[in-house]
């Protein structure tokens, strides 16, 4: 099923400074109820995340980072959570060509004892934690994960963002009904990017058309710089259009290559790892023009002003609010299961996940004094998401999400056009 909308979004990179926020208040004595809400209660409830400060995906860490800490804001502000307040330890992801960055996060984020980890946003650096911080009990919510063979990984494992089946297919739908029939595919090998191609691949092969370039095999180097021969190869399959599949670390110098090769990049096609408003000064900008009329696609429901707003106050500088949402969505939705459980061990989260995401029915709630309420007095809850995403299914995937569908001005900055509503297939 797909459903259109419009609204619209903004998007720049941001460095972050990592942050903690510490639990300050006595816990209750009170026994738990086993989960029937009401009096329950337990201890103090600890949240790590591994989110990317530092890498190829470092302009997503600041508004991930201000979603976490919106929602342990709103639930401190309100009382917070078994009579303490929530306790966030944030940590560096960095991206899988550092990889011991996140490998070394996961480690101190178990040693300090945390129930519920959010991140990371890259596929490939969960894929090289995921088993320790599962294995270890430890419930881990990823905000941006899109890697379709990460569905169902683990029933400690859950993301609040789309597999690529979604996106995947929004981006195939887009550059065909472009007129496109011959599709050129600029992939890194990376597990983001060749998941993310397969879907395109067949959504194209499916309408009729063809990738003539980017097929299996015909991957760069995630650390290649040099795009002369890639690029080439690619404009000599005689492509209608071509989609570019990487991160921001590669973008800028294959978008130049592009130009210097005569490319018409209104038929160009970016994706959320790479799109930005690239501008026309500094490292990644472009001289005006140059990416007029290009397109790209975004996971996620646009968020309301009045979100962003309660995001800004988080975070003054944020200026990008991509899989923030999401991450906001993932730290209540662990509080909520923690509450409905009557305990904040991982084991106790993890049982109640699905269901506080509606995923049985229940009554809709939004935010964490009308949802917390709900669950105090016994009743069963579907909570409502920011970043519009369904209720989680079998495979511990959201059921539904948006694709927001962006357009490129002549100031190499994006606007919000529409956004497509898709259900995430099973099995």
């Amino acid at each position: 099923m797909i459903r259109s909308t419009r609204a619209g979004r903004a998007l720049a990179v941001a460095g972050v400074v990592a942050l903690t926020l510490t639990a300050c208040s006595s816990g209750s004595e009170d026994p738990g109820d086993g989960g029937t809400g009401g009096e329950a209660s337990g201890e103090p409830l600890k949240v790590g995340t591994i989110l990317p400060v530092t890498g190829s995906l470092a302009q997503l860490g600041p508004p991930e980072i201000a979603g976490v800490d919106l929602a342990v804001k709103e639930i401190n502000d309100a009382g917070g959570l078994f009579g303490a307040d929530v306790e966030v330890l944030h940590t560096d992801s960095s991206d899988a060509q550092n990889a011991s960055v996140a490998t070394a996060s996961a480690q101190e984020l178990i040693s300090a004892g945390v129930s519920a980890i959010i991140g990371a946003a890259s596929s490939s650096v969960t894929k090289n934690i995921v088993d320790d911080i599962t294995g270890a009990g430890i419930v881990q919510v990823s905000p941006a994960n899109t890697a379709t063979d990460l569905s169902g990984y683990s029933d400690f494992y859950f993301r609040t963002a789309p597999p690529d089946t979604v996106q995947g297919d929004v981006l195939g739908n887009l550059i065909v009904s472009d007129g496109a029939s011959n599709v050129g595919i600029l992939v890194f090998n990376d597990s983001y990017g060749t998941s993310l191609r397969d879907v395109v691949e067949g959504v194209v092969a499916e309408a009729g058309g063809t990738v003539v370039y980017g097929t299996a095999g015909q991957e760069f180097d995630p650390a290649e710089t040099n795009f002369a021969t890639i690029v080439a190869d690619a404009i000599a399959a005689g492509p209608d259009a071509i989609a570019i599949l990487a991160f921001t670390d590669q973008t800028p110098a294959i978008v130049r290559e592009l130009v210097a090769q005569g490319w018409d990049m209104s038929k160009t096609y970016f994706v959320d790892g790479n799109l930005q408003n690239f501008g026309v000064e500094g490292d990644v900008g472009f001289p005006a023009g140059t990416l007029e009329n290009a397109q790209g696609t975004l996971p996620g429901a646009y968020p309301s002003e009045e979100f962003q707003g309660r995001m800004l106050e988080v975070d003054p500088e944020l200026k990008d609010y991509s899989y923030g949402p999401e991450a906001y969505d993932a730290t209540m939705l662990v509080a909520l299961a923690a509450l409905k459980g009557g305990a904040s061990d991982g084991e106790t989260i993890q049982a109640n996940m699905a269901a506080v995401s509606g995923a049985d029915g229940g009554e809709e709630c939004t935010g964490w004094e009308e949802c917390s309420a709900l669950v105090e007095d016994g009743q069963d809850i579907a909570y409502q998401a920011v970043s519009g995403v369904g209720p989680f299914n079998d495979a511990n995937d959201p059921s539904s999400a948006f694709i927001g569908i962006y357009q490129f001005g002549p100031e190499n900055e994006y606007t919000f056009n529409r956004s497509e509503e898709g259900e995430v297939p099973q099995g």
